[in-house]
């Protein structure tokens, strides 16, 4: 997979500019939950492809796999499929299996994409998981690549931007029984990636005032850095 991963590397050069040193601050291995914002089919390729490392999967939905090329790739970079709109356990047990491993698990709590880069609701699926593997969270935002299929018709290279934040943990002993908690908790960690994003970007989760963390505390565990 390697040398794909360099293929891909090369094709992104042609059509779009990396912020390529961020990604020197995502570790080599995890157990870590990797959460982002989620913009269009971009992200998930450029950033394997980038990272090119193994101990990284993610969801991605189901459908995916019924085209050829992301069938391919997906199926070979470990990506977990996703029925979306359902309480899908067979994802969950395979990211808890894979957090288990050392893995780093990507995952958009949005849920779909926003096409428009403005950040929106975020779905608390991301809270069982966070609570039942006890992994830490990196929040990392994605901007500038809304325009990528005009950029593309019109010949113009697309600038990606990377920023990756500090990791974080729930905290201890949670009550996540109800889901308004949940969804509570969902919002700050979306609001932790918001923090990421130029001001125009954080749509749903723009804000004026600090915003107070009352369920997420900062991880102090050990890099594993590559």
């Amino acid at each position: 997979m390697r040398f794909v991963n360099w293929l891909l590397r090369k094709v992104f050069e042609v059509v779009s500019r990396v912020s390529s040193d961020e990604f020197k601050q995502i570790p080599c291995s995890g157990p870590l939950i990797l959460v982002g914002n989620h913009v269009n089919f971009l992200e998930t390729p450029l950033v394997l492809a980038q990272l090119d490392n193994p101990s990284v999967t993610g969801l991605a939905k189901r459908e995916s796999w019924n085209n050829p090329l992301f069938n391919f790739l997906f199926t070979r970079w470990g990506l977990i499929p996703i029925d979306r709109g359902t309480v899908d356990r067979d994802a969950m047990r395979m990211c808890i299996e894979a957090l288990d491993q050392g893995k780093m698990v990507a995952i958009s709590p949005e849920g779909t994409r926003s096409k428009d880069g403005q950040l929106l609701p975020g779905k608390p699926g991301i809270v069982p998981l966070a609570i039942q593997s006890g992994a830490p969270l990196l929040p990392v935002g994605f901007y500038g690549h809304e325009h990528f299929w005009a950029n593309l018709k019109s010949l113009r290279k697309t600038e990606f931007h990377v920023s990756v934040g500090k990791p974080f943990r729930l905290i201890p002993d949670a009550d996540v029984r109800s889901r308004d908690v949940r969804q509570a908790i969902t919002d700050e960690i979306m609001y932790k990636i918001a923090e990421l994003l130029p001001e125009k970007y954080r749509g749903h989760y723009r804000y004026e005032d600090k915003i107070v963390y009352q369920h997420l505390i900062p991880d102090n565990s050990p890099i594993h850095a590559c």
